[in-house]
């Protein structure tokens, strides 16, 4: 139903005045002798009357609502557990006549006014009972009766039929949150616990050092096998590197088995835990389970060198030292030796210094051509830091500035915390050469000087790439006291210890000169998650450039090659390749850039969830639970006639909506079109009876 009204704020009084006017303007135009009918001058004067008296009326601004109401049914909806674990663990003859008698009372619904829906785990809604297969490799309740509520709010959602056994393994428990309908939960599954063996957990790190050993400890439950020995297997790429005996007992459901592990090699390592299937049990889907680690190289080791031992050391030292993955060595001439190490990255505090000494460490950084960080102070040999080229030229008379640290916004190569630019104002000024300062082109900006409240454009921190070699200088020396007021500040010196972390991670990485660049979104993915790639491709001159096609080819365990074929877009810059099974998978990207072929390559890991099959019991007391908290009750298959009863009995009614909408009358446009039509045919009529 729907209703129409004019409005207007001016007196209705208004209204006689607007056809007076319309009268007295159609009186004096048509009053006088005319050379046509008076019948037809009468209805020329009408139309006169008519169109002056609305275009007065339009003068009082008046308003038109518009009042519509939609009358929309109580909507129940069907919400379908259609996990892995509800297929596994019930009867499928059962099931399938609980899917077809679910159908049959939809349909009575919807003969008695009802509105239906059908909800899986899924994003995907289905039309039919029949059409929805039980392959989702996890279960979260929650989410699904909460997309539920949000996607039917204002469609008079009145219940929801809950299918499902109760067992949930991901997300939160749907018992803790209040939803704003009646819920029917119905009970499938088996609640009888079944003689079986699982795999329940794998505990172990993701990343591990090469040629270290590391713990993989393995978490295995049984029912109803105590007293039974069952053998423990751990495989990489199909050959088994190591088994154990497990007696199980009957008052210790779960066991620890732990194993310790060679990290051989670099990169993605797949390792799968199997228990031998026993005799006698329910199902061996849940034997197996599997191990994706990361072998990466031993810790970066970082060379920490000093003309004379400062605070800067201890400060910088303890900055680096709290990321685990690095370890330094000090040298500071007559306090220590030099050891002869394999460096990844140094540090030089005040190198090349005035004093003498400290020549084995420069030495042994221009002989590795070590990325190094040099840190400039009232010790440093100027002309001789110059000769080294990089990236920062100074010239001196030796006086000092006192500045503090302004971080450059352009700067991309890392981030710092987002409270980063606040702390560095709370830090005390560091002493600096004052002078002039020129940056090599391949140079950039760290952090800035700011003098007092004066921003300048000379750099307190710099970067520089120079082929493979990276190199960063830090005008100021002092710094130790930036990392002891922001410790005193805010507990830890988080901004502080993340700059030298993230600066000497960015030294030790070797320039990127590939003009094709091809990576997983993630380096780990689980079976039910979409793989997405993203793609770089760049120009001679390292700028990125677009609708480059580029073909993808995924190689998995299987030897089984899956080919795509894409093009990078400015906003799409990558492709969606689906679910894959679990596993580790290596990759080869090529592409044409310029009629010069580019390939990039690298490796990820699909990880096997098998979560629906460790629970072989339903778990009915979650979904009375769930019933409880919004005033219904469980049912089972063979109430489903009950239910039904139920649902009709509750009675729930339409719900109607109105909608209102304000507009202007002027704002028309048929009324617009009405009044100049009326106009023309006046005076299409006067025209064509000889007068104007």
């Amino acid at each position: 139903m729907s209703s129409l009204r004019l409005i207007t704020t001016a007196s209705p009084w208004l209204i006689l005045a607007c056809l007076a006017a319309g009268a007295l303007y159609a009186w004096l135009l048509y009053s006088k002798k005319t050379p046509w009918p008076k019948p037809l001058n009468y209805a020329l004067a009408a139309l006169r009357f008519v169109v002056v008296s609305v275009l007065c009326f339009l003068l009082m601004g008046p308003l038109v609502r518009y009042v519509s109401n939609t009358t929309v049914p109580p909507t129940i909806v069907f919400a379908l557990d259609n996990s892995q674990s509800v297929e596994l663990f019930s009867d499928s003859a059962a099931l399938k006549a609980t899917q077809q008698q679910l159908q049959q009372m939809r349909e009575q619904l919807e003969e008695q006014g009802y509105s239906t829906a059908i909800q899986t785990l899924g994003e995907d809604q289905q039309e039919s009972m029949s059409e929805v297969k039980y392959g989702s490799e996890t279960t979260n309740l929650s989410q699904l009766l909460q997309r539920v509520q949000d996607s039917y709010t204002e469609q008079n959602l009145a219940g929801v039929v809950l299918l499902s056994d109760g067992i949930v393994n991901q997300g939160m428990s749907p018992t803790y949150a209040n939803y704003g309908y009646t819920l029917y939960p119905v009970a499938v599954g088996d609640t009888v616990p079944k003689k079986d063996v699982l795999v329940a957990s794998l505990r172990y790190n993701k990343v591990n050092y090469s040629g270290n050993r590391f713990p993989l400890e393995v978490e295995l439950q049984h029912e109803g096998f105590g007293g039974r020995t069952a053998n423990v297997i751990l495989q990489e790429n199909g050959k088994t590197i190591a088994s154990k005996k497990v007696l199980f007992k009957d008052n210790q459901p779960a066991q620890q088995v732990p194993f310790q592990v060679l990290a051989s090699g670099l990169g993605k390592r797949h390792y799968v835990v199997q228990v031998e299937p026993l005799e006698g049990e329910f199902t061996t889907l849940n034997n197996t389970k599997h191990a994706y680690i990361d072998v990466v190289k031993g810790k970066i080791r970082v060379l920490l060198a000093a003309a004379a031992p400062h605070p800067d050391i201890k400060a910088i030292r303890s900055a680096i030292e709290s990321n685990e993955n690095y370890e330094t060595e000090l040298f500071i001439p007559s306090v220590n030796e030099l050891k002869q190490q394999d460096y990844d990255v140094a540090v030089l505090h005040q190198l090349p210094g005035r004093m003498a000494g400290a020549e084995p460490a420069l030495n042994l950084v221009r002989q590795k051509n070590l990325p190094a960080l040099y840190i400039l102070g009232p010790q440093s040999d100027l002309p001789n830091f110059n000769r080294l080229n990089v990236g920062i030229n100074l010239i001196s008379s030796g006086q000092t500035d006192e500045v503090t640290a302004v971080p450059n916004s352009n700067f991309s190569n890392f981030q710092l915390p987002e409270n980063a630019a606040e702390r560095l104002q709370e830090y005390p000024p560091a002493r600096v050469p004052f002078g002039e300062i020129r940056l090599a082109p391949n140079t950039e900006v760290i952090l800035y000087q700011q003098v007092g409240r004066v921003r300048t454009n000379k750099p307190l921190l710099a970067v520089q790439t120079s082929g493979d070699r990276r190199n960063a200088v830090l005008l100021a020396s002092g710094t130790w006291q930036w990392r002891l007021q922001e410790a005193a500040n805010h507990e830890q010196p988080q901004v502080y210890n993340q700059l030298i972390t993230n600066l000497v991670q960015l030294l030790n990485a070797p320039r990127n000169k590939k003009r094709l660049n091809v990576y997983p979104a993630q380096t780990e993915y689980t079976s039910s998650d979409e793989v997405r790639f993203n793609a770089e491709a760049y120009n001679e001159a390292l700028e990125p450039i677009y609708g480059q096609n580029i073909t993808l080819n995924i190689t998995g365990e299987d030897e089984q090659t899956r080919t795509f074929t894409f093009a990078n877009g400015e906003n799409q810059s990558g492709v969606n390749i689906g679910t894959l099974p679990g596993g580790h998978y290596t990759y080869t990207a090529t592409a044409s850039i310029n009629r010069q072929q580019q390939k990039d390559e690298g490796e990820f890991v699909v990880e096997e969830l098998q979560l629906e099959a460790l629970n072989a019991v339903a778990d009915h007391n979650l979904l009375f639970q769930l019933a409880s908290n919004s005033g219904s009750r469980l049912y089972y298959p063979q109430e489903l006639q009950q239910l039904e009863q139920d649902i009709l009995q509750a009675d729930y009614k339409n719900v109607i909506y109105s909608k209102e909408e304000l507009n202007d009358l002027v704002d028309l446009k048929w009324l617009f079109f009405l009044l100049l039509g009326l106009v023309i045919v006046e005076w299409f009529v006067r025209k064509y009876n000889g007068s104007y």
